[in-house]
């Protein structure tokens, strides 16, 4: 009982306000993450600006965080502590601090260059690796800002780094290969995710993703291809959306040779454009943009005239070309047999010698 009678009301205060003031500050950031935050994204939501919600994102569940920060920044002052302590804390609470907003600050660069470099089919050329670099930066940066803000040097820090780095760089050759590889990928500018590329050892595929070792290909049978980035440099590839996704499809075709070569040209051309016009009206693109199919007749094979036809198409997908082949021989077969033009046979002449008989020929 002589313990409690003697202690008063002010020692009371004393002790419960810091804890009051880190109490306050968190359910302080506890209501403006329920409440600001959340207001802010539904009218984020009505606007046609896609960077808000970005923003609003990169700094949704550190205002909980910041807010206990003040709180406890606040309790520092109200309670008499040592001044060595009350120094530690304070570093704790800085280095705390700009390690939530180095995350911040990486997690909006990212979001805003993804926003900014997104096609109008929702593919952004940015690649895991490029994330990746882009977070090693900030966090780099991070790190060196909190540790000269707490009093540590970093250059000793800098020197130990680089002669340990040279020793972990003969150690991870293969790894660093393959980075170096994906990093000259992503400057290049030759391949991005979205493109459809061959490799001259055969894999083809759409690029998915330039990840920190290999790139990621997905082939039209939706399987994953993975290949070492170091593959891809070192090697030779054809990537068919570069410079644009048009592509010169050529189909041959064999007439028989008493066909007329006019009205061969005039009808195939006719089907050819009709079928590329039907394809303009359902993508809504722009007539101007598509090059007229042409004919080329080749030689006088064995028994038939060659000719080939070439269409130039506008592809949204890699392998469009194979439907429109598909529609284009169905419709331009029901043509040539209303209009009685032959597709022959392959047939070549057959040489039988002579007959022999009582050491004579007989004709």
């Amino acid at each position: 009982m002589d313990f409690f009678s003697n202690i008063n009301i002010a020692d009371i205060i004393k002790i419960l306000s810091p804890l009051l003031a880190i109490l306050c500050g968190f359910i302080i950031g506890i209501l403006f993450e329920k409440r600001v935050i959340k207001n802010i994204k539904k009218l984020a939501a009505k606007t046609d600006w896609k960077y808000d919600k970005i923003i609003i994102d990169s700094i949704q569940g550190f205002s909980i965080l910041w807010f206990s920060l003040g709180g406890i920044a606040v309790a520092t002052y109200i309670y008499p502590i040592p001044l060595g302590i009350q120094l530690l804390i304070n570093k704790f609470l800085i280095a705390t601090f700009l390690a939530s907003a180095t995350l911040v600050i990486s997690r909006l660069l990212v979001g805003l260059l993804k926003a900014y470099t997104t096609n109008e089919q929702g593919i952004s050329p940015l690649t895991s690796l490029f994330e990746f670099l882009t977070k090693i930066v900030i966090y780099s940066l991070g790190v060196l800002i909190i540790l000269q803000s707490i009093g540590i040097q970093i250059t000793p820090l800098l020197t130990a780094l680089g002669v340990g780095g040279v020793s972990v760089g003969l150690a991870l050759q293969t790894t660093l290969a393959n980075l170096m590889s994906g990093v000259n990928i992503i400057m290049s500018g030759k391949v991005k995710p979205g493109d459809y590329i061959s490799l001259a050892s055969g894999e083809s595929g759409y690029v998915i993703d330039v990840e920190l070792k290999y790139t990621v290909l997905r082939e039209i049978t939706d399987n994953l291809l993975i290949i070492p980035n170091s593959k891809i440099i070192s090697g030779s590839f054809k990537n068919f959306s570069l410079p644009d996704k048009i592509f010169v499809l050529p189909v041959t075709l064999d007439v028989g040779y008493d066909s007329n070569l006019e009205t061969v040209e005039k009808i195939t051309l006719e089907v050819a454009n009709n079928l590329l016009k039907d394809k303009i009206l359902q993508e809504e693109s722009m007539e101007e943009n598509i090059t007229e199919p042409f004919i080329l007749y080749n030689k006088f094979d064995y028994f038939s005239i060659n000719l080939t036809i070439y269409l130039k198409i506008n592809e949204r997908e890699f392998f469009e070309h194979l439907e429109i082949k598909h529609k284009f021989l169905k419709e331009l077969h029901k043509r040539y047999q209303a209009e009685g033009i032959e597709i022959p046979f392959p047939i070549k002449s057959a040489y039988f010698p002579t007959e022999k008989v009582d050491n004579t020929y007989t004709i």
